[in-house]
C-alpha cells in the first residue's frame, strides 16, 4: 500500500478480522471462506454451489488469508484518509468488485471495495465510486443500489453475453439510489481519445452535481489493448490519463486494482499510475530487476494500441453521454445526511505520517509492528482466539 501527502511512504497492512468483512458480507459466507480449503472442499458440495466456488472462483490454499490481506489493504485505506493521515492511498491488490453479500463471483470472494466505501461512509456523507475495469462493477452497484449516499459509475463492455451481463445503461438505481448508478456501456475496441474524452465529460459532471467527500477508483487494467479476456484498444497512456484527470479534483481518493490478464502489462499501467499519482514521471525503459524477462523484447513501459475497429461510433457515445446528463439533472442537488456518532473503527493504525522522516526509510521491522499477529489476543470481537474463528 502507497500512501501520499507531504511525502509518500509505503505501509503494511493488517489482515482484515471476519468481523471486519462481515460488515458487509454475511456472516455464514465469511466463516465457510474461513473454512473451505482444497482438501475438504468435495465435502461440502451444497455449499459450494450455494456460494458459487468452484469455476470462475475455485478453492485455493491459503484463500482466507489472500482476501484477508486485500481487503484489509483498502479498509487501511479508507482509514488513513478518513483520518485525514494521507490524500490519496493506493491498494493495487485491491479492487475486486464481483463479489455479493452472500457469493463469489468473477474470481471475487470479498468484495474490498464495498467494504473500503463502507468504512469512508463513517466520515463522508458522500462517496463517488468509479470503475474503468472493462467488466461493470456489479458487486459495488448492487450493494449500493438502494441509496443515494454512493455514486456508483462503471465504463464497461456490454453486450455479447459478455460477464457479468449487467450494466446497460437503463440500470441508475432504486428508490432513494434512483439516478445514483451511472453505467457506460461500451462496445469492442474503444480507443484512447473516445474513452477519455466521454470519462472525462461524464465525471467533470459527476463531481460538480454530487459534489462526493471521497472518491473511490477502481483502475482494472482488463481495459488495455491486448488484454486476453478484454475488448478495448486503450493504451496505459490513455488509461493513465483517467486517474490523472480524477487526481485533479483534490478530493480523498483511495485507487485500487482490479482486473487483468496480461500480467505484465497490468504491471506496467499500475507502475505508471503509481507514478501519475505521485507526480513521479517514469522513464521508459524499464531497470534491471528480478522479472526483467517478461518485459522483452523491448523492455519498455508503455504499449501501443492494436490496429483494431472502434465500434463506438460518435453518434453512440453521444447518445450515451446524453442519457448520462439527463439523469444528472434529475438529481435536484447534492443528497446530504445528517451525520451520527462515527462507530468505532476495528483497527485504527498508530502510524503517523507527520512523524516520519521523508529521507529515511522505514525498515521492515518498523512497518511489521504496524502488523497485528494473527495470534495476539484480543477482546471481544477481534478475539482470534475463540474457536469459532472470530465469529
Amino acid at each position: 500500500m502507497i500512501f501520499t501527502r507531504k511525502w509518500r511512504y509505503m505501509s503494511r497492512p493488517h489482515k482484515a478480522y471476519p468481523t471486519e468483512l462481515a460488515q458487509f458480507h454475511s456472516a455464514d459466507y465469511v466463516e465457510f471462506l474461513h473454512r473451505i480449503t482444497p482438501d475438504t472442499q468435495h465435502l461440502y458440495a451444497s455449499e459450494l454451489t450455494r456460494y458459487n466456488l468452484g469455476e470462475d472462483c475455485p478453492v485455493f490454499d491459503d484463500l482466507f488469508e489472500f482476501c484477508q490481506i486485500y481487503a484489509g489493504g483498502t479498509l487501511d485505506a479508507a482509514r488513513r484518509l478518513n483520518h485525514k493521515t494521507c490524500d490519496i492511498a493506493i491498494n493495487w491488490a485491491g479492487g475486486l468488485h464481483h463479489a455479493k453479500k452472500c457469493e463469489a463471483s468473477g474470481f471475487c470472494y470479498i468484495n474490498d471495495l464495498v467494504l473500503g466505501i463502507l468504512e469512508l461512509l463513517k466520515y463522508h456523507a458522500r462517496v463517488l465510486y468509479i470503475d474503468i475495469d472493462v467488466h461493470h462493477g456489479d458487486g459495488v452497484e448492487e450493494a449500493f443500489y438502494f441509496t443515494d449516499r454512493v455514486m456508483t459509475v462503471s465504463f464497461h463492455k456490454y453486450g455479447d453475453m459478455f460477464f457479468p451481463g449487467t450494466g446497460d445503461i437503463k440500470d441508475i438505481g432504486d428508490r432513494e439510489g434512483k439516478y445514483y448508478a451511472i453505467n457506460i456501456p461500451l462496445k469492442d475496441g474503444i480507443d484512447d481519445t473516445s474513452f477519455t474524452r466521454l470519462f472525462k465529460t461524464i465525471i467533470a459532471k459527476v463531481v460538480e452535481t454530487y459534489l462526493p467527500g471521497a472518491i473511490v477508483l477502481q483502475c482494472g487494467a482488463d481495459s488495455l489493448a491486448r488484454d486476453r479476456l478484454g475488448c478495448f484498444n486503450l493504451s496505459i497512456e490513455g488509461h493513465a490519463e483517467c486517474v490523472k484527470f480524477v487526481k485533479k479534483f483534490k478530493i480523498p481518493l483511495l485507487v485500487t486494482g482490479g482486473g487483468g490478464y496480461t500480467k505484465e502489462n497490468v504491471a506496467r499501467c499500475w507502475a505508471v499510475e503509481t507514478g501519475v499519482l505521485l507526480d513521479t514521471e517514469l522513464p521508459n525503459e524499464i531497470p534491471d530487476n528480478e522479472y526483467i524477462e517478461y518485459f522483452g523484447p523491448d523492455y519498455t513501459l508503455k504499449v501501443p494500441n492494436l490496429n483494431m475497429d472502434n465500434l463506438n461510433s460518435k453518434t453512440y457515445l453521444s447518445s450515451i453521454k446524453v442519457q448520462v446528463m439527463e439523469s444528472l439533472r434529475a438529481i435536484q442537488h447534492a443528497p446530504g445526511v445528517q451525520m451520527q456518532e462515527v462507530p468505532p473503527d476495528f483497527y485504527v493504525p498508530d502510524f503517523d505520517e507527520d512523524e516520519l522522516d521523508p529521507d529515511e526509510r522505514v525498515d521492515q521491522h518498523t512497518q511489521d509492528k504496524q502488523v497485528h499477529r494473527d495470534d495476539e489476543y484480543y477482546e471481544g470481537d477481534n478475539d482470534n482466539d475463540h474457536d469459532d474463528g472470530g465469529h
